[in-house]
């Protein structure tokens, strides 16, 4: 499949605003990716156009049964003048996971991959030169067919846009505070947990709210069925840096597989720290804290990167991570990862991909 090009000409393109102190996700860049699907002629009509609204029919699946799927990377403008991708086919890969479980079609990896560098291409100038910042990526699928039946669409559309961003949290690398719900739950065995479905973040909204209002910057999530066992933040995924071990809950079906995530435990591994991937209790890292044990708490996600957690609020108390303060190994990491998206260190796992 070829991909037909409909890209404004220079001088009908808006100016590049200053590209500092952006809200998170709220300016988009001047073209889009699109393609279509349906039954008969599978994905067609791959192009790259100007970015515009989308006209849906009121009776489209993805508006009364929530089918869609989407995924998150970014590119960065690094000190070589270069622009890298990092671990774009995990994403790809993660993106056909989720299509899967949702009844979607899957899509070629490696071609969805090729119109994502074009794209960031040909909008080059809306990456933000500064460190930290980056022009993030969202691809993403929807079910579009008009039947007020539940079931299957049976016609698809595919949008890639993309957005210039600053740090995700106003708190920037400083730490944020958690609130942990036992009220609400994310996601149950055998649900969507573990794949980037709208209606996983539909389902945070509540929590999330509630939690903005008490002061807090996101939920931390416990298991369905015991309420007890930490799974993932809203935004990222969690890890406890205990005195003799780095731990982030195991992947149990409901927690989304983060890409991020699996960066820091192979980093981790590879700096020969002890690393352990199991079931966390909430009442082991409040333990943790009370005794010293826990040394840093952090979550990681495409978004923020690493972002440092100094405190937790359980059942009306506040319990304070390492004095409020950013830990050490939170710092190493974050540097570690940024300096390889930014191309200021080697890669030493080829994680990242260089768009020429």
């Amino acid at each position: 499949m070829e991909i037909e090009l409909r890209v404004l000409p220079e001088d009908r393109r808006r100016p590049v605003p200053e590209l500092k102190n952006l809200v998170f996700g709220r300016l988009f860049t001047e073209h889009m990716f699109v393609m279509e699907y349906d039954c008969e002629k599978g994905w067609h009509s791959a192009r790259i156009e100007p970015y515009h609204s989308i006209e849906l029919d009121p009776a489209a699946i993805v508006l009364h049964y929530a089918q869609t799927i989407f995924e998150g990377l970014k590119a960065y403008y690094g000190v070589d003048g270069r622009i890298r991708l990092f671990r774009p086919r995990e994403n790809m890969r993660r993106l056909n996971r989720g299509a899967e479980r949702l009844c979607m079609p899957r899509v070629d990896e490696e071609f969805v991959l090729s119109a994502i560098k074009r794209l960031v291409l040909i909008d080059r100038a809306w990456i933000p030169r500064e460190k930290g910042a980056a022009l993030y990526i969202r691809p993403f699928m929807f079910g579009t067919e008009p039947s007020l039946g539940v079931k299957p669409s049976h016609s698809y559309l595919f949008l890639v846009i993309l957005s210039p961003v600053s740090a995700y949290y106003q708190e920037g690398f400083n730490p944020v505070k958690i609130y942990v719900t036992d009220e609400f739950v994310r996601a149950a065995p055998g649900g969507t947990g573990e794949v980037k479905a709208g209606g996983n973040y539909a389902a945070s909204l509540k929590a999330a709210e509630l939690a903005r209002k008490k002061g807090y910057t996101q939920v931390l999530w416990l298991d369905a069925v015991e309420r007890r066992y930490v799974e993932e933040v809203g935004t990222m995924n969690i890890f406890f840096y205990f005195k003799d071990e780095l731990v982030t809950p195991a992947l149990s079906g409901s927690i989304l597989p983060g890409i991020t995530r699996d960066s820091v435990l192979r980093l981790a591994r590879h700096w020969g720290l002890p690393v352990s991937e199991r079931r966390v209790s909430i009442e082991e890292v409040i333990e943790g804290i009370e005794s010293g044990r826990l040394r840093e708490c952090f979550g990681t996600g495409t978004a923020a990167v690493i972002s440092p957690v100094g405190a937790l609020s359980y059942r009306g108390r506040e319990y304070l991570i390492n004095n409020g303060e950013t830990g050490p190994l939170a710092r190493r990491l974050f540097d570690e990862l940024t300096a390889i998206q930014y191309g200021e260190k080697e890669d030493p796992f080829d994680w990242t991909v260089i768009l020429d």
